[in-house]
């Protein structure tokens, strides 16, 4: 499937989870000397501008980053994502955000590398130019989902996995099933972060107990509402990210921003959040 533009959705509350995870989670790979990989399935374009037609059509940023941008309040966990943002608008002014791969990249080391997929034409080009000249960075205009396998276990054997999949079709709640079971064989000691919908339909209501499913050993599964589901039955009301091995610190850490989060984020009396985890 190729319509789907994260341009549109860039910098929104879900994007804030996703992308303030993933900056925890490279983080504690930094603590240690030994090169880490970051491997994207979805990349998408890799930077947005959010002036841009497109991002400008639905203005999620607003209820997303832009509610963070001005805080003088923010927890140590968050602040250290915001000022990743940061660095993409030099002027102060929010005008670009990172997307997930250029977030790997302003914490990627000198021995740290990037593996990247994306299928869209568009965003596939807007990668290369971005990073086509960087050593580190590698690009697969490919099926992430298909491509991943190939690069299990990395010869780091340190590795940041992120399937964020649009799931425009219901076929995309099975693949990540398939994918992460696989890649839990070819890898067991990798981190594996899942990204999924919260939206008012089977698949996503399913989703969380068939992950539970995969009996990972450790496990972190949150989820972050900013409203009451839509009256509707469409629309998204929030977003989770389920972890594989995920570090040990990381359930204590998100306790304590997890409500502070909330009330920033939220959109009504339906905002919420909720944590699970076993760490063995």
């Amino acid at each position: 499937m190729l319509s789907y533009r994260h341009a549109f959705h860039a910098g929104n509350h879900a994007d804030v989870l996703k992308h303030f995870v993933l900056v925890e989670l490279l983080n504690y790979y930094r603590q240690k000397d030994k090169p880490w990989t970051y491997i994207d399935t979805h990349a998408g374009a890799g930077c947005y501008a959010l002036g841009s037609e497109v991002a400008a059509k639905t203005g999620e940023f607003t209820d997303g980053i832009g509610r963070l941008w001005a805080r003088e309040d923010l927890p140590a966990i968050v602040q250290d994502y915001v000022a990743a943002v940061r660095q993409f608008n030099p002027s102060g002014r929010l005008v670009f955000y990172p997307g997930s791969p250029a977030l790997a990249m302003t914490l990627a080391r000198a021995q740290d590398s990037l593996r990247l997929f994306e299928l869209h034409p568009a965003d596939l080009r807007a990668l290369q130019q971005t990073f086509g000249k960087e050593a580190r960075v590698k690009i697969n205009g490919a099926d992430g989902y298909s491509g991943l396998k190939s690069l299990l276990p990395p010869p780091s054997r340190r590795a940041v996995v992120l399937i964020d999949p649009p799931y425009e079709v219901k076929d995309d709640y099975r693949r990540v099933l398939e994918v992460l079971a696989e890649a839990m064989q070819r890898f067991p000691t990798g981190c594996y972060a899942l990204w999924y919908p919260l939206l008012d339909r089977a698949e996503s209501r399913r989703l969380p107990e068939k992950l539970a499913g995969l009996e990972a050993g450790s496990w972190l599964d949150v989820r972050l509402m900013t409203r009451h589901p839509p009256a509707e039955g469409l629309g998204l009301y929030g977003s989770g990210l389920y972890l594989i091995n995920p570090p040990w610190v990381l359930p204590e850490r998100l306790e304590k921003v997890l409500p502070w989060l909330t009330e920033v984020l939220g959109i009504d009396e339906g905002a919420g959040f909720e944590l699970d985890y076993q760490i063995e």
